[in-house]
């Protein structure tokens, strides 16, 4: 007699590979954010030095964080590059998935995938590459030259997510205000925008990260004057590890998910077609 064939054992072998699999799930998840949770300890040790456990807790990394002159310069710098390439990526990339979904452009396939390249190259060697672009033009270390560097790299995130949202829009509605006399800008911006105005304001979140989180390219184009908090971080670990830099990590992690979290309420609150 086969007991596999007993509906009871199937039910509870079923049940248990569900179990199984959850576990291993859980366990990759953990082990993924693991570094993360362990930073928020670490910004309230009382040590001059990082350490984990904490042998006691303070706010005074983060009050130092607060108080420095050149943490605050950098913070302040990234941010403005951060929300000026979250406006140029965002209108830029908008009217490429524009272009790619809607348009009849010869080789679309060959241009999303040019678009999109800067997500696959490394940035190291767009660091580079943009470094050996820059320094006869004297951009490094310049907000234009910070701005045309972080577009392009915020751009194909820009391109996804926008493109996601036009191929799940219904195009007949668009029709439908043609034929009711609306031309082409109107309905777009009347009716093609209301729809996707969830998915292109992820895309601005996306962007913003892209540019604020930014490390790599920062470290090639950034010079005295002109330095990133990414920057910042890389010069203070090599130079002067504290737990500033875990405070700053941690700050860093809670703007990420205040931002990711207002990702998900647009989306969730997207309107029905």
């Amino acid at each position: 007699m086969d007991i596999f064939a007993s509906p009871t054992i199937r039910a509870y072998s079923r049940a248990a590979g569900i179990i199984a699999a959850g576990a291993g799930i859980g366990c990759i998840l953990f082990f993924l954010l693991l570094p993360t949770l362990i930073v928020l300890p670490m910004s309230l040790s009382e040590t001059d030095y990082i350490e984990f456990p904490p042998q006691g807790l303070t706010l005074k990394w983060y009050s130092a964080y607060f108080n420095d002159p050149d943490w605050m310069a950098a913070t302040w710098f990234s941010l403005k590059i951060a929300l000026a390439t979250t406006a140029t990526a965002t209108v830029t990339g908008t009217m490429a998935a524009l272009g790619i979904v809607r348009g009849s452009l010869p080789f679309r396939s060959t241009l999303q995938a040019l678009a999109l390249g800067p997500m696959i190259v490394p940035h190291i060697i767009l660091g580079v590459a943009l470094y050996l672009a820059f320094a006869p033009l004297r951009l490094t270390g310049s907000f234009f030259g910070f701005l045309v560097a972080h577009t392009v790299l915020a751009v194909p995130y820009v391109i996804i997510t926008v493109t996601a949202s036009l191929q799940r829009f219904d195009p007949t509605l668009e029709l439908a205000a043609l034929n009711c006399g609306a031309n082409r800008l109107q309905a777009f911006f009347l009716v093609v925008l209301p729809n996707i105005v969830p998915g292109v304001a992820a895309a601005a979140v996306f962007a913003f990260l892209a540019s604020f989180d930014e490390a790599t390219v920062a470290f090639f184009i950034s010079d005295i004057g002109g330095k990133t908090i990414g920057r910042k971080m890389f010069e203070d670990i090599d130079f002067n590890l504290t737990p500033v830099i875990a405070a700053v990590s941690t700050v860093l992690v809670a703007t990420s998910l205040l931002l990711m979290g207002t990702v998900h309420l647009l989306n969730a609150r997207k309107p029905h077609s």
